[in-house]
């Protein structure tokens, strides 16, 4: 049969374990791991000073390793806090905290009470595993695959009832005892359940985040860093999708290819930072300007496209059009100047039995004759009717 002194060897080694996978993850700045981290490196001297106490009556030294288990247990709930995008501390449980203390020193050496204690510690740790429980389950994404998120909330779930368990048996006196390591039956069963705990939400933690870091690569594959819009692949698939989904209802969809005016010499003469910024911000103007329903991809350099969905031709044309005047309006700002800016564009509708090639084909013909006319303007592709514009004034 283990002992109580085995079993927290047990769970010395499992926190070493886990600080070592999270210590791995550190540079990736993930919200949250380093206070995952901090707290299972303080778990883990706690349980090195109960072992090392072993059978002692109570002492500053059980003192000290129970405080650092109620910080561990706070830092691992504002951890996950963070990570959710929470903010982290809260005033009461830092407030609760203390009180825990107090009543620890009290039933320590003014008036010796390991089940008071037991009790206290118990229903303080079954707030942090059921506060852990419901942030996991309620701030889900769910863009994002859900068997990661259950899991930590099943799992601290499954540890505030443990711990309401224990704190229910020391309180009534059905589980009774004078030192912390009696290798009573119902002791051992408690400290090898609450040692459980500890390696399952570990687990947890890192699948929540290498599933951060999963949604970071995805991101990086599929969305533009310096713009926020779609990638030309990503764009390329979405609109595929989206085309197969409007032959199926009979929607229209039209596709804008646009061309920002002379941006060449934006980055000759303020140098590629600002270059940047002003492709940051005419995206921005882009994204406030589409409807929910459209799409913005980067094809490349100051080059961009958007799908209109459920427009022809001539009502994308209109929507391009007042992007192109608000563009035009709002200089992007470069420290004590502005830039001003404009942009051409070609514009076209998917027919019946049109590919994607062959629409983007056309719309960067008709993006050509806009700049041939001038620039800053919007040119609808071909029809039998010949070019249909809506100019301003060429540079």
């Amino acid at each position: 049969m283990l002992s109580p002194v085995g079993l927290i060897g047990i769970a010395i080694l499992s926190c070493v374990i886990s600080m070592a996978v999270f210590g791995s993850l550190l540079k990736a700045a993930i919200p949250g791991l380093a206070r995952w981290f901090t707290a299972y490196g303080l778990v883990t001297v706690a349980l090195v000073v109960l072992e090392l106490r072993g059978h002692e009556r109570e002492n500053f030294a059980a003192m000290g390793a129970s405080a650092l288990l109620l910080i561990g247990a706070l830092l691992m709930l504002q951890g996950c806090r963070q990570f959710f995008g929470r903010p982290p501390v809260h005033g009461l449980e830092l407030a609760g905290v203390g009180a825990v203390l107090v009543g620890l020193v009290y039933w320590t050496f003014v008036a010796p009470n390991l089940s008071a204690r037991v009790t206290m510690m118990s229903l303080y740790f079954a707030y942090a595993r059921l506060a852990i429980a419901w942030m996991a389950y309620r701030y889900r994404p769910l863009h994002r695959p859900q068997y990661s998120y259950l899991f930590v909330a099943i799992t601290a779930l499954a540890g505030a009832i443990f711990h309401v368990a224990r704190g229910l048996a020391y309180f009534t006196g059905l589980s009774h005892q004078t030192v912390f390591f009696e290798p009573s039956p119902l002791n051992i069963a408690f400290l090898a359940l609450g040692i459980l705990t500890l390696p399952f939400l570990s687990i947890g933690m890192v699948m929540l985040a290498h599933d951060r870091l999963a949604e970071r690569m995805e991101r990086l594959a599929t969305i533009d860093e310096l713009t926020g819009a779609l990638v030309r692949r990503a764009f390329i698939a979405r609109v595929e999708t989206l085309l197969a989904a409007a032959c199926a209802g009979k929607r229209k969809l039209s596709l804008a290819i646009l061309d920002i005016d002379h941006f060449k010499a934006v980055n000759d003469q303020h140098g590629h930072a600002v270059g940047d910024h002003t492709l940051a911000h005419f995206v921005s103007l882009l994204s406030q300007g589409i409807r929910r329903t459209d799409v913005i991809g980067r094809l490349g350099g100051e080059e961009f496209a958007i799908l209109f969905v459920s427009a022809g031709k001539a009502e994308a044309a209109r929507l391009v059009d007042q992007l192109r005047t608000t563009v035009t309006a709002s200089p992007a700002p470069a420290g004590s100047s502005a830039i001003a800016c404009s942009f051409s564009a070609g514009v076209d509708e998917f027919g019946d039995g049109d590919t994607l090639t062959a629409v983007l084909a056309r719309a960067d013909a008709a993006l050509y004759a806009a700049k041939a006319m001038g620039r800053n303007c919007v040119v609808v592709a071909p029809s039998p009717e010949g070019l249909s514009v809506e100019c301003m004034e060429a540079d």
